[in-house]
């Protein structure tokens, strides 16, 4: 039995499964599942997914069907490139489940190291495009470009309210899949897109935007000040889609002027994975700081006057302005944009120069050598990339294949080849004699030593970047491994405690899942290689795909979208087209319950509907009543309902199958959040209850890591009458026969992380899926049953049980000046992250403790919130005051603790070892409270000067 990855997954042992159940009131775990799980929605026999692996044979498995992967050098471009990823960085972070398996850093003073990393990658961005403000990254660079042109479109019209500039210019050297990702937010805003060679000719009045490609997708650096100058006399904002390699050689987008700029940076030391996850940059003008897409990390101060780090301006985000957000974005891509920032500063501005200045000098090389042989390159000023036009395209192919190359073969009379900072000069002369093969020529062995530039002197980078001391002062090993060390100490993750959050589903991200992440058959596979190629790749995506189809119950799935907002959005755009393809283009009106996530309303009116507000009662659920009445009233116009299973707050609400009838008599289709799927694989489905489609948070439910807030995963599945509307690509042919637009720039989206979720449902099999269910659902239920004599547990299902998650109400300690923060901040100091807060409700605790927590770790936490509820009681009874007391401080740090003063009405033990546990192991906050105000009031989002942290 130990060897069976079901045991190592699970946390509660045999032996304490009894213990669990007594204190619950239930004889067994069946039991407490049919009293928790309406009988009417249950499977009616197991599902059969697949057979279970041990540990061992999954990986000998694996790396057989890897195998299958032929790693050829792939010089495609289009955004992917090879790259070196510094051994320090691969093993200290990409490798590193204390930095992988962090959650989003909304708790910032246990937080402070990514936040430091986050602020690195800002600054990094900041200095190379020349724009001051930057965001801690968004999804891809299709993604980044898209929220630019929203961003744009939305504030242009906010000004221009009477006569709506629908227009934007988008050039031909847009790379194809970023334009594909354009289009399908341009659907739904009714944009009208010009995509046409961008001269001062194109400009007009009617146009609120132009995208521009820095150099573009054949590898052309252009000269667009005239374009960018005649912009803005017009009002036209003007977005750069820039190479950040590149950027270390050319003249910034800032400097020429630009709005925005967005790009990629996978090729700072993140394997391409055949497509992903890579973080995207975000950088704009100072005046869009309120209205960027995404996360941005932000310089506060704490409690006692020192420098802390927070996510800024969170006003913006999508729990607050629900339909009113502009955008839908919630997850970045943190982990790799970590990653990217740590290149840059592992190799400061001389490294990366130097970095750079190779890549072109060798592709100047390449070029000089492919004169020699006859061939004509269209390319007068580059990069890292040539254009050489021939008739001999499919010879050439042949002979490069041959030869273990793959070219940019997209036009049929043309041949790109990009050069990236693997390639060395030996690997220019073999490209060279594949093209001298082909023309029936012999080259010289000898390359020219010293090439002169390819990049017009008007356009060549005079400015510095990378002058803040973070990039100049980590160049050795030694210093670069104890800067990372000393960030990851200030981080609290999984390898710290449990992370109790609601919602967010955070289970164990088991080593074998992950390791297959770094074999070069997965991490060095280029994203449009041809499929010949990719068998491996393609035998995984083919049976994950049937895995979720089967746990769903539904007919088809796409794997593109790289995280749950982007499945929300895939799945209402997929409805949309469904309806449009029926004629019924007037059918707009999304009913989004109350308690829904933020994301729902958000993805709603991306998608371009109208959210109508359904009513729930005081136990939380929907009030069905109110909704049948929307759907009846709406029924002309209704598209669908989006509805969370089990319900936001925990519950499986018994009359789903009439809300979902409700809404298919009335028209409409039924969009299931797949945010609780935890509590369902293997008990019931989104298709049992009535759903129609649905995403899946691969980063909760099937195990992917949240890499301290990115990156996701969100498929999503279908019934069989939408699954011809599954989004497309450009340049592979994937999804439905009637597609609508990519949604992620790459085929199958972040497909590297694909392979955490396939290991997880191999080992787990079919048996073991259902366990896990059925044992989130035991220690949710366990917790519920040791904390509901200290704290009022504020909705649950019919015969009192919660489903894998809940909440507890602290809205009536307001009366003793405490607050549902405080509370959270004080858990730090037992060395816990607090469970969700105020989500759904405000003033609120959402608690899901997961299936891998072992009784141990469960009983700690339990105790650390009955300690807390005890302090509270302090205060009521007047031993602590309202002002001074260890939950209104904390969190308690250690230079507070261990300082001459000590003030407080408490002890110091009290403050930061409250109970046994912290003399085992202490987890210090680095920071004390932090100010959230100051932060955004004095917003300062790049590395402050190294004195303001002294």
């Amino acid at each position: 039995m130990m060897r069976k990855f079901v045991s190592r997954h699970l946390g509660p042992r045999t032996e304490d499964v009894n213990a669990m159940l007594k204190v619950i009131g239930d004889t067994s775990i069946n039991e407490l599942i049919d009293k928790t799980i309406p009988n009417h929605i249950r499977f009616e026999k197991p599902i059969e997914v697949c057979e279970e692996l041990t540990e061992y044979e999954y990986l000998k498995e694996l790396k057989n069907v890897s195998l299958k992967n032929k790693v050829n050098r792939s010089l495609i471009g289009l955004g992917y490139y090879n790259t070196i990823i510094p051994g320090v960085i691969q093993r200290n972070i990409f490798e590193n489940p204390g930095w992988y398996t962090q959650y989003t850093p909304y708790q910032a003073e246990i937080a402070q190291g990514r936040l430091e990393a986050l602020l690195n990658f800002q600054t990094m961005v900041s200095d190379l495009t020349g724009l001051p403000i930057a965001n801690a990254s968004l999804l891809d660079e299709g993604t980044a470009a898209a929220e630019a042109m929203q961003m744009l479109y939305a504030l242009k019209n906010k000004k221009q309210k009477k006569d709506p500039k629908q227009k934007c210019l988008i050039s031909k050297g847009v790379f194809p899949q970023t334009l594909d990702v354009i289009k399908s937010r341009a659907l739904s805003y009714d944009i009208e897109l010009v995509v046409d060679t961008p001269t001062t000719d194109h400009l007009n009045e009617d146009l609120f935007a132009v995208i521009l490609q820095y150099p573009d997708s054949e590898g052309k650096i252009e000269n667009f000040s005239a374009i960018i100058e005649k912009a803005k006399l017009l009002d036209i904002y003007v977005v750069m889609v820039a190479d950040i390699m590149s950027l270390a050689l050319l003249k910034s987008p800032g400097e020429l002027g630009v709005d925005v700029a967005v790009g990629n940076t996978q090729r700072f030391g993140v394997p391409m994975g055949f497509g992903g996850p890579h973080a995207a940059y975000f950088a704009c003008q100072d005046e869009f700081k309120r209205h960027i897409p995404g996360r941005i990390i932000g310089v506060s101060v704490d409690k006692h006057g020192n420098n802390a780090l927070r996510m800024a301006l969170q006003t913006r985000e999508q729990h607050i302005k629900r339909e009113r957000a502009t955008s839908n974005i919630c997850t970045a891509q943190a982990l790799l944009a970590i990653m990217a920032g740590m290149y840059a500063v592992y190799h400061g501005p001389k490294g990366l120069k130097e970095i750079a200045l190779d890549i072109h000098f060798n592709t100047v090389r390449l070029a000089n050598e492919l004169s020699k042989l006859g061939f004509e390159q269209t390319n007068t000023y580059y990069f890292d990339t040539l254009n050489i036009k021939t008739d001999k395209v499919e010879a050439i192919r042949t002979i490069a294949e041959a030869n273990g190359f793959n070219f940019n073969y997209f036009n049929s009379n043309a041949i790109g080849i990009a050069l990236d900072e693997t390639i060395t000069q030996s690997e220019v002369t073999a490209i060279a004699k594949v093209f001298a093969e082909a023309a029936g020529k012999s080259i010289s062995n000898t390359l020219l030593a010293d090439p002169a530039q390819q990049i017009p002197v008007e356009l060549q980078r005079t400015s510095s970047y990378f002058e803040h001391p973070i990039f100049n002062q980590h160049h050795s090993e030694t210093e670069m491994l104890r800067y990372i060390k000393k960030l990851e100490n200030r981080d609290l993750s999984l390898t710290t405690s449990m992370i109790p959050l609601g919602s967010c589903t955070m289970k164990l991200n088991a080593t074998s899942e992950l390791l297959p992440l770094s074999w070069r058959q997965f991490s060095e596979i280029h994203p449009f290689a041809p499929a010949d190629q990719v068998q491996g790749y393609l035998q995984i995506i083919h049976e994950l795909e049937q895995y979720l189809c089967t746990v769903t119950g539904f007919d088809a799935c796409s794997l593109q979208p790289n995280s749950g907002a982007q499945g929300e959005f895939a799945g209402l755009m997929v409805i949309k087209a469904f309806h449009e393809a029926n004629g019924d283009f007037h059918r707009n009106i999304a009913l989004i319950p109350s308690s829904a996530h933020g994301t729902n309303p958000a993805s709603a009116v991306m998608a371009g509907m109208e959210v109508v507000v359904v009513k729930t009662d005081e136990m939380g659920n929907i009030d069905v009543p109110d909704l049948i009445a929307k759907a009846k009233e709406h029924c002309d116009n209704l598209s669908c309902l989006m509805v969370t299973y089990p319900s936001t707050h925990g519950v499986y609400e018994s009359s789903i199958k009439d809300i979902c009838k409700a809404i298919h008599d009335n028209g409409g289709k039924v969009y299931m959040d797949g945010a609780n799927m935890n509590a369902q694989v293997g008990l019931t489905s989104p298709a049992i209850i009535g759903a129609d489609v649905c995403h899946l948070n691969l980063h909760k439910t099937f195990a992917i890591p949240h890499g301290g807030g990115g990156p996701g995963m969100g498929p999503i599945c279908v019934t069989q009458d939408l699954a011809d509307f599954l989004p497309g690509n450009p340049l592979v042919k994937t999804g439905g026969s009637k597609a609508i637009p990519a949604i992620s720039a790459a085929p199958w989206g972040s497909a590297s992380i694909l392979l955490i979720s396939y290991g997880y449902i191999k080992m787990l099999g079919s048996k073991g899926l259902l366990e896990a269910t059925k044992y989130a659902i035991l220690n949710a239920n366990y917790l519920k049953s040791r904390l509901e004599d200290h704290y009022p547990i504020l909705y649950v299902g019919e015969n009192g049980k919660v489903a894998h998650e809940f909440i507890i109400d602290f809205r009536h300690f307001k009366e003793l000046n405490i607050e549902v923060a405080d509370v959270a901040k004080r858990l730090m100091d037992y060395g816990f992250h607090a469970p969700t807060v105020s989500f759904p409700v405000a003033g609120t605790l959402m608690i899901e403790p997961t299936e891998s927590e072992p009784l141990e770790e469960l009983d700690r936490f339990v105790d650390a919130m009955i300690a807390i509820r005890k302090e509270i009681e302090a205060i009521a009874d007047g031993q602590y005051s309202k002002e001074d007391n260890p939950i209104i401080n904390a969190p308690h740090t250690a230079a507070i603790v261990s300082g001459d003063q000590w003030d407080h009405c408490y002890s110091r033990q009290v403050a930061a070892f409250p109970t046994h546990y912290q003399y085992e192991t202490k987890f210090w906050p680095y920071v004390g409270k932090i100010d959230n105000g100051h932060g955004d009031r004095n917003l300062i989002c790049t590395c402050p000067p190294l004195e303001e942290y002294a």
